[in-house]
């Protein structure tokens, strides 16, 4: 069969279903009988100039495919059964892929390329293949080597570089790489190909130049190339050139310095002079310096400037070149602009990166595009209309109210006249200042706000007739009045200026909703987000009545979209979008009607209904209704509190559904946050439910398949269940205790320097303290004595966490709260255990000087449950 591969890889093909089915049929046999057999054939197709260039491709993907995976466990199982195979077999394959760079056909040494960076992407690690560069770079060195091979060399080490972490070579292979790379990239090389191979190639490798960087020499070098390559001849070496000096302004911004007077001058003549596709990446440059400045600013306030990385405030010091530059590009509009978001092009970029350097340097901004906003705002052409309009709206988050505050006020006016203007592209751009405007500069609850009973009414009356605007301008107005709503709430009294506007607000956003001139449902999805921010920052008081008759009519559509004829996965698709929208509404209703003792009965009344209702959204099997309706479902048992037991008989199977789908692991971990509101609303009336649940849960927790961001929820679920059934926990305690002490041992492993990592420790942590929070309070009163065996564990977890600094607050403040409910359950018991501890006390004196009033207060009830518990037993 290996004979016939170049035969079933063109049938494959073929347009003929039937022909490529038995050909995809043969071709997994094949792999499923000889795997090592399977993956040298394709190599040797790959290789073989004499073969079909259609034959060679798809060996090649094959092949990529049988490395490499985007699922974690796929990809775990694919490398394992590569480093199954036999040492020889794998030794012909990647001898025969190396070969392969050489070959005439382009196609076949680029998928060869790729195909090698993956191999070493699961060997370089191991310190396996270690004569890989080497070979590479002889490809580089040798006389006469043509330049196909060379391009596709470069290219191989660029995918190498991308695939493998900068740990995996040693510095002496990273200077050869870097040689390599950086000759290819000379002015002196001929061949345009290989310009651009060795300019993208450093892209990838710039994260490994960490050494070269830090020597002067070797940087003025390397920058020195980079600069050429941004003015070769030809626009794709010069885009790659420029996409380098990107990623260099965010790997190395400490060391730029000198070299800042020329990127300005290379990048304000890209930017002003050449293709596109130059240009942005010349303007990124800028947004990626601001990007670093801002969070060295942002680091600064706390740690009294003690950052590691100097600010050298590169955006002040062009500030006078640098803004005009971006002012012009606002000039440079396309036409279809803003009617498809996709579309990214210098205008948009150059508004970005103007309001990045507006939150960099603030207040110094202002003089400098003000000018720009008034000779431009009056002008007859559109494009001056809109670029002033942009300035302006650009620049709102950065500077301070008191620069900006006059301004705004004297410009909202004309903002809302131009609401009106003859151009679409003008008034969509207006809507988006004017949400920027009420965004930054509308909070009532601070003191300040450009809105006042005044200019409310006319405010609210131009929104709303513009709501009926195009979809692309309607869209943003909801926008403007989603902010201008979230500006009222915790507003105090103000909250009432808002409450004559409600109801037409209401009818308005719904009306918007039911738009059928769209092309998407885009619009349809804000309408609907706006509408659940005006609900939930209105005066409840004042608009109970008003709230209470939307329910209805948002329940009649829902029920509308379950009667929806369906004959395509496009219909199931926009049923589903339609569904979560409106359940969403209906969350945020059921969660204002709740609040209030005087509003919940009317919640009450329709309870039924309303779970009625969500019960046949789940019946239509759709993910995204599975994750609005059970979010909804949640704010349901939470207002409905023990009522809610009538529900389950029918919710159960769903919820099973929920906790079982791993493929959408949002889908899972909603599910698990229903699980704990239904526990405290039900307490111990969830107990037939409970041995279902707990199975779920547990198979969940041990799952490798599950994305990991589930697991924590899980356990904040088991504190919830605990709490609900008390003693009743007890047959759980042998399977939940492992997985907590497992899990809390894991936390220890994690990398913490990595941001994600962190945040996902952080989440671990304080969900198992609440797991025993809720077990020990469970326990509490019958059943205490089981968990002394677990409380040294406890208590060293904590001590593990109390000695890591910085520590998250919220993490602080559960550790803290784990600890009291340990004395409250165990009392006297707890004596011996706390006898060496010196770092309770250290832990709650830190905590008893704390400024946040919350944590103090836990760490005084704490002190004095510990206290309690030794004063019994003296």
């Amino acid at each position: 069969m290996a004979l016939d591969i170049t035969q079933f890889l063109l049938a494959a093909q073929s347009a003929d279903a039937k022909i490529r089915s038995d050909a995809e049929t043969g071709l997994g046999q094949f792999r499923e009988q000889n795997l090592p057999g399977f993956l040298l054939s394709l190599a040797a197709e790959l290789s073989n100039d004499g073969k079909p260039t259609e034959s060679r491709r798809l060996a090649g993907i094959v092949l990529k495919n049988s490395l490499d995976a985007k699922e974690s466990a796929r990809k775990e199982q694919l490398v394992q059964q590569w480093q199954a195979i036999d040492a020889q077999c794998k030794s012909q394959i990647k001898s025969l892929l190396l070969s392969t760079l050489g070959s005439s056909v382009r196609e076949a040494s680029h998928t060869a390329a790729q195909v090698i960076a993956k191999v070493a992407s699961i060997e370089i690690p191991q310190k396996q293949w270690p004569e890989l560069i080497g070979s590479l770079l002889v490809n580089m060195t040798q006389q006469g080597r043509p330049p196909s091979l060379k391009q596709s060399t470069l290219e191989t080490l660029g995918y190498v570089c991308e695939e493998i972490s900068h740990q995996d070579l040693v510095q002496d292979e990273v200077n050869s790489v870097l040689t390599a790379v950086v000759q290819g990239m000379n002015v002196e090389e001929q061949s345009p190909e290989v310009r651009l191979a060795a300019t993208r190639a450093l892209y990838n490798a710039l994260d490994f130049a960490q050494t070269n960087f830090g020597n002067e020499m070797e940087r003025n070098f390397i920058m020195k190339v980079v600069c050429e390559a941004a003015i070769a001849k030809e626009t794709e070496i010069r885009q790659a050139a420029f996409e380098c000096l990107v990623s260099i302004a965010s790997t190395y911004y400490e060391l730029l310095e000198p070299y800042m007077q020329t990127v300005f001058e290379l990048t304000a003549k890209a930017v002003r002079e050449d293709q596109e596709s130059v240009a942005l990446q010349a303007i990124e440059f800028w947004s990626s310096i601001c990007d670093e400045e801002i969070e060295l600013q942002d680091y600064e306030v706390p740690y009294s400037g003690d950052s590691s990385v100097q600010h050298s405030r590169f955006i002040e010091k062009a500030l006078p070149t640098l803004v005009p530059m971006l002012l012009e590009t606002l000039l440079k509009q396309d036409e279809e602009q803003d009617q498809d978001d996709d579309i990214w092009n210098l205008a948009m970029a150059g508004g970005t990166c103007l309001g990045l350097v507006a939150r960099t340097v603030g207040d110094a901004v202002v003089p400098l595009v003000m000018p720009f906003v008034e000779a431009n705002i009056l002008k007859p052409d559109w494009r001056s209309r809109e670029a002033a309009t942009y300035a302006f709206g650009s620049i709102l988050e950065g500077p301070s109210i008191e620069k900006l505050s006059p301004m705004v006020h004297a410009g909202l006016d004309f903002l809302l006249k131009a609401m009106k203007d003859e151009n679409s592209h003008v008034r969509d751009t207006t809507a988006w200042t004017l949400s920027r405007i009420f965004e930054f500069l509308h909070t009532p609850s601070s003191g300040f706000s450009v809105i006042s009973p005044a200019n409310l009414q006319r405010i609210v009356g131009v929104l709303l007739e513009s709501l009926k605007d195009a979809s692309h301008v309607a869209e943003k107005v909801c926008g403007a009045i989603y902010f201008l709503a979230q500006g009222y709430e915790d507003g105090g009294p103000s909250s009432s200026l808002l409450t004559p506007y409600i109801p037409e607000m209401i009818t308005s956003l719904i009306s918007t909703a039911d738009r059928t001139d769209s092309s998407d449902s885009k619009l349809r999805t804000n309408a609907y987000e706006t509408l659940n921010e005006v609900v939930r920052c209105s005066n409840l008081v004042e608009t109970s009545d008003i709230i209470a008759k939307l329910c209805p009519v948002i329940m009649t559509k829902l029920a509308q979209t379950v009667e929806l004829q369906i004959v395509s996965s496009d219909d199931r698709e926009k049923q589903g979008d339609l569904q979560a929208s409106l359940c969403g509404v209906l969350q945020v209703i059921i969660q204002k009607l709740s609040n209030a003792d005087e509003t919940k009965p009317i919640l009450l009344q329709i309870a039924d209904q309303i779970m009625l209702l969500f019960l046949k959204v789940f019946a239509c099997r759709s993910s995204t209704v599975h994750e609005e309706a059970m979010l909804a479902i949640g704010a349901l048992a939470y207002a409905t509190g023990q009522e809610f037991l009538k529900y389950m008989p029918e919710f159960y199977k769903y919820l099973e559904m929920g906790l079982q789908n791993f493929e959408e692991y949002q889908v899972c971990s909603i599910s698990v946050g229903v699980v704990g509101d239904i526990s405290r609303a039900l307490d111990d009336k969830i107990l037939p439910y409970c041995d279902g649940m707990m199975a779920l849960l547990l198979k969940d927790l041990s799952s490798s398949e599950l994305n990991r961001s589930v697991k924590p929820p899980i356990f904040s679920c088991f504190g919830d269940i605990a709490l609900a059934i008390g003693e009743h926990f007890e047959k759980y305690l042998q399977y939940a205790l492992p997985m907590m002490q497992g899990a809390s041992e894991l936390c220890a492993q994690l990398d913490n320097s990595d941001e994600e990592m962190l945040e996902y420790g952080n989440q671990l942590r304080r969900s198992i303290f609440e797991a025993y929070s809720g077990i020990l309070q469970g326990f509490k009163n019958s059943k205490a004595d089981l968990m002394l065996p677990h409380a040294p564990h406890l208590l060293q977890f904590i001590e593990l966490v109390a000695k890591d600094k910085p520590r998250d607050e919220s993490v602080t403040k559960a550790a803290v709260a784990v600890l009291g409910d340990l004395a409250d359950a165990l009392g006297p018991n707890i004596t011996t255990l706390f006898k060496d501890r010196v770092f309770c006390a250290e832990l709650l004196g830190e905590c008893l000087q704390s400024d946040d009033e919350q944590l103090k207060e836990t760490a005084a009830w704490t002190q004095g449950m510990i206290g309690r518990a030794f004063s019994v037993c003296g």
